[in-house]
């Protein structure tokens, strides 16, 4: 039987895969499971819900508020606020756990459930997996007043600006800033805390309805917000996800600016102000051979992580470290959130901005971009691509001419039967030659 959780939480489309009785089920569990050390310490544990905008988000939220509060946990309920904003709260609150209904930067139709521990961490693999258990054993059933109460969190989005606030080490008056809100969850804290901070802003996408969330908008649709850019003149674009924990921008130029060039704007800053633990960015395999580059051109060690954000913070918990990221747009500032927040990162790279007085295309310049080729070879054993001889004779090949100049990535995806092959090179000829060489050996290899 497939595992119910994925890389973040649960997730599917809702009232067929994300139902009311699952929601139920795995709140209840989450009671149990979750609630366990305040129950231990003769307390009634106490949980922060919050989800974005999606019409499904509202019957998800109820059964999930009615799992936990028949289970005897103590519910608030922030209603629609970004993913970060739960994670914040959680801390803020000095809950034992947080629940974000969201899908994230998926369609409308979708939707999904993740957890968030006590102090707003992301759950370990382990935890997650005796959740899930737990959704077929006995339930709690407390009476009276040992059940929970369901209260609406009215101030958690104040809560949340003021912190994103504190977060600024300058003002932002003078920059210009067009907010792609995604029809999501930044709707309505986004505009307020950069105007707050004294920008000039213009939003684009601020008006959910509950099913055009992402919808040709946002971090994955940024057509719109570069129009907008040049349309006004603007400064910079900040691009959302439907549940705000992304950023990508656009400069003044219309270029897009993804989340390696944001680390790498980000990560220099961070060591001029003296704020990079360890002199350290941590970012995963999958981040451009540039930002490699740019690191180790001004002095900052790179660590690599697997595949998702859950990966880095992992990495950022254990050795102490400020800052990772994805080239996503997944940023994580351990001193400010226990996970991406893209309202944040949208703030630090405006303060950046006016910190320097250079342009958002002026700072993006540290990096330069490799040409960055992935080809996906579907209907092959995934499971024999890292012992298969011949491919991997061909990898090194292929590493030991772009030596210095670029790599090769070789990796089984961990939801569909195929392979993904990436290869960077100093020219775009160059990757392709070689992807379309490796991807042709691994079908002829492991084909099925």
């Amino acid at each position: 039987m497939a595992r119910l959780f994925g890389t973040d939480g649960v997730r599917g489309l809702a009232n067929r895969d994300i139902t009311v009785e699952t929601s139920l089920l795995l709140a209840q569990s989450a009671a149990i499971v979750l609630g366990e050390a305040a129950r231990v310490a003769g307390n009634k544990p106490r949980a922060v819900i919050g989800r974005d905008p999606r019409i499904s988000g509202e019957f998800i939220s109820a059964a999930v508020a009615a799992g936990l509060a028949s289970s005897g946990v103590d519910v608030f309920d922030a209603g629609v606020i970004p993913t970060p904003a739960t994670a914040f709260l959680t801390a803020d609150l000095e809950a034992d756990f947080g629940v974000m209904i969201s899908a994230s930067h998926n369609p409308a139709a979708d939707n999904g459930i993740k957890f968030f521990a006590r102090g707003g961490h992301k759950l370990a693999d382990a935890v997650e997996d005796k959740i899930e258990a737990g959704m077929q054993a006995p339930k709690l059933s407390p009476l009276g007043g040992e059940v929970g109460h369901i209260t609406r969190f009215a101030d958690a989005e104040d809560r949340y600006l003021v912190h994103l606030l504190k977060s600024l080490p300058n003002r932002l008056d003078g920059i210009h800033v067009v907010l792609d809100c995604a029809n999501g969850a930044a709707a309505g804290v986004s505009p307020e805390v950069f105007v707050d901070a004294g920008a000039k802003v213009t939003v684009i996408a601020n008006e959910p309805d509950g099913t055009n969330i992402n919808l040709g908008v946002g971090s994955t649709h940024l057509s719109g917000l570069q129009t907008k850019v040049l349309e006004l003149g603007a400064d910079v674009g900040i691009a959302h996800d439907g549940d705000a924990d992304r950023c990508l921008a656009v400069d003044h130029t219309g270029a897009i600016i993804d989340g390696d060039q944001i680390m790498a704007i980000l990560a220099l800053s961070a060591k001029a102000r003296g704020q990079l633990a360890r002199n350290t960015l941590v970012a995963t395999v999958m981040s451009n051979l540039g930002l490699k580059v740019a690191m180790r051109a001004n002095d900052i060690e790179m660590i690599e992580t697997k595949v998702g954000d859950r990966y880095v913070l992992e990495e950022i918990r254990n050795g102490g470290y400020t800052l990772g990221g994805e080239q996503s747009g997944h940023i994580i500032f351990s001193r400010y959130a226990t996970t991406g927040d893209g309202i944040l990162t949208g703030l630090q790279l405006l303060a950046e901005m006016k910190r320097t007085g250079k342009s958002l295309y002026e700072l993006s310049q540290v990096m330069q971009i490799f040409p960055q080729v992935l080809v996906n070879v579907p209907g092959v054993d995934k499971t024999k691509v890292d012992t298969d001889q011949a491919i991997q004779d061909l990898v090194k090949q292929a590493e030991s001419e772009l030596a210095g100049t670029g790599r090769v990535l070789l990796r089984a995806s961990g939801t569909e039967p195929l392979v993904r092959v990436m290869v960077e090179a100093a020219d775009e000829g160059t990757a392709k030659s070689w992807a379309d060489r490796i991807a042709i050996l691994v079908e002829q290899r492991l084909g099925l």
